[in-house]
């Protein structure tokens, strides 16, 4: 990955789309199942002190469709993993809490595939969910690879023991962090010392004002560990330097005595220090508070501050940073002013166009120009709005959500660029699972408003001359009645003895609701195929897995 990209739309079905170890660091703060709705608070400037709110986004998990698809995905794919969840949607009968950890899970199998050897994770959440969250981590990335769990205080609440309340104040959050194996990038991270550590511990000077401290010379587990034994200033010890190393730091002036007889010890001047190591206890990192100059409004806002540690810690300058809950976009804004190259998933518009803004405002970056902007619709509305701003974008993802090929997308040196395509923007193939004949399918897409019948003539002109089997139209507004009616009189293919339209009508939006082309029963989609797509084109087909948009 080269350039930075965000994404509107459904994180599983982008990851799905990610190269095999591309990412370098992953950090992800996904809604905690805490069963409420969170909104976005804007500032009306039309008048002193009143605000407006917009829906962000609903932290309420249902049990349903999609959860049984994701625990089928999973069985399929990691055994051990779906055996675990399936005691879990056993004994907790299918609640909010199973379909929550179900859904995590097939998204943290692909974040796990995603990450480079070297790579990290670092999943923020609560106590709601974490000691689940934890297993399933586990489970995927194995126990060995399991660094830490950092606790950061996230706020100064009290509790509401006024209220009755019979618990502790719930003030900190959990950070999970996993390595992808044990090579994984890490810089160790310092913090100041406090005022009350160089008071009580740095309490000598030089005479020019140089503060020190004294720290122990001798070596740690004397002889056993093979530490030297000889005399320094009249004391005879095992100490953790050499001879000669010892004699320089004596020439130096950086070894003290404090009296005859007593244990040398060694100057460590206030200056050198670097400062005290990070450890897995942050309580130095303060949480947003109404005050504070970053905050943009959006319910779970973390602090800049917290997602630079963790990027300073983790990655190097141009390595990938992977964010698929981007909410207001904080990761995207730490790794831009790091120096990484980075990717944001987020499903709202409303994220997305928030994170554009703080882009433009704090580094003066715009879509298309400084970075990818990918939308991934979710329902019609915003099918056709991809379809009015960004009608490229819209026919890759109507193609291949019918599971087609993109026009060029394989053998094509050109791919992604928008040429004279002949009436045709993506293919599709399928076969009977025996091993028949390929047959061809193509894919026309129509992004603007102006329909009309001339458009299924022309459809059908293309089938007939690439000797295709069938034609469908992938339409972002309801078709006219006149192409209706000329698709109905477009002749059939049959295969088998059964008949299917030559021509097809498909919208956005039955495509969204799950209809898709009408095929053979039976017959395989073998799009991605390489050795038929070769077999087909004359062209020597692209290794999908060079390719960072197609993956078997």
């Amino acid at each position: 990955m080269t350039r930075n990209v965000l994404y509107q739309g459904d994180n599983l079905k982008v990851l799905r789309e990610l190269a095999t170890e591309s990412v370098d660091l992953i950090y992800l703060d996904p809604p905690f199942n805490s069963q409420a709705n969170y909104n976005i608070l804007f500032r009306d400037h039309q008048g002193e002190g009143n605000h407006a709110q917009a829906f962000a986004f609903q932290d309420t998990w249902v049990w349903g469709e999609e959860s049984e698809q994701a625990m089928h995905d999973l069985t399929v794919s990691h055994g051990a993993l779906a055996e675990f969840l399936q005691q879990m949607v056993s004994r907790f009968r299918g609640s909010s809490l199973s379909a929550y950890l179900v859904m995590m899970a097939v998204r943290l199998v692909e974040l796990h595939r995603v990450l480079k050897p070297t790579g990290s994770l670092y999943l923020h959440c609560d106590p709601t969910a974490s000691h689940y969250l934890k297993v399933v981590l586990d489970l995927i990335f194995g126990i060995e690879n399991f660094r830490n769990e950092i606790v950061w205080k996230r706020s100064d609440a009290k509790g509401n023991s006024g209220q009755g309340a019979r618990h502790y104040g719930r003030n900190t959050d959990s950070i999970l962090f996993y390595g992808r194996s044990e090579q994984v990038t890490f810089h160790q991270q310092y913090v100041p010392l406090s005022a009350e550590y160089i008071e009580q511990f740095y309490r000598y000077q030089d005479p020019d004002g140089r503060r020190y401290k004294l720290d122990n010379m001798l070596g740690p587990g004397g002889a056993s560990k093979g530490n030297p034994y000889y005399e320094v200033m009249g004391v005879a010890r095992h100490w953790r330097y050499s001879r000669e190393r010892m004699q320089q730091l004596i020439a130096e002036e950086r070894v003290i005595q404090t009296r005859p007889g007593t244990v040398p010890m060694y100057k460590r001047y206030l200056d050198e220090s670097r400062g005290v190591p990070v450890g897995n206890l942050w309580t130095d990192i303060s949480f947003l508070r109404g005050h504070s100059r970053e905050k943009l409004g959006y319910p779970t806002q973390k602090p800049v501050a917290l997602l630079e540690r963790i990027i300073a810690t983790s990655s190097n300058p141009g390595d990938v940073v992977l964010d698929p809950f981007c909410g207001c976009g904080t990761t995207v804004s730490a790794a831009q002013k790091l120096g990484r190259a980075w990717v944001g998933i987020d499903i709202t518009h409303l994220s997305v166009q928030l994170i554009k803004a703080r882009l433009r405002r704090d580094f003066g970056l715009l879509p298309q120009r400084d970075y990818d902007e990918v939308f991934l619709p979710v329902d019609a509305e915003t099918a056709r709005n991809l379809a009015e701003n960004h009608p490229f974008q819209f026919q890759f993802w109507i193609v291949t959500e019918v599971g087609g090929t993109p026009f060029g997308a394989v053998g094509d040196s050109k791919k992604g660029k928008k040429g004279a395509d002949k009436g045709v923007d993506g293919y599709l193939y399928f076969r009977t699972p025996t091993g028949g004949k390929v047959e061809k399918v193509i894919l026309s897409v129509k992004a603007g408003r102006n329909l009309n019948p001339g458009m299924v003539r022309d459809l059908h002109g293309t089938v007939e001359r690439e000797k295709a089997a069938m034609g469908v139209l992938l339409l972002a507004h309801e078709p006219s009645r006149g192409m209706v009616q000329g698709a109905s009189e477009a002749g059939s293919y049959v295969w088998e003895g059964t008949t299917y339209p030559k021509i097809q009508l498909l919208t956005a939006a039955q495509v969204l609701d799950g209809k898709r082309i009408r095929m053979p029963a039976g017959s395989a989609n073998v799009s991605f195929e390489r050795r038929e797509v070769k077999s087909l084109t004359g062209k020597r087909a692209k290794d999908k897995g060079a390719d960072p948009l197609f993956r078997n």
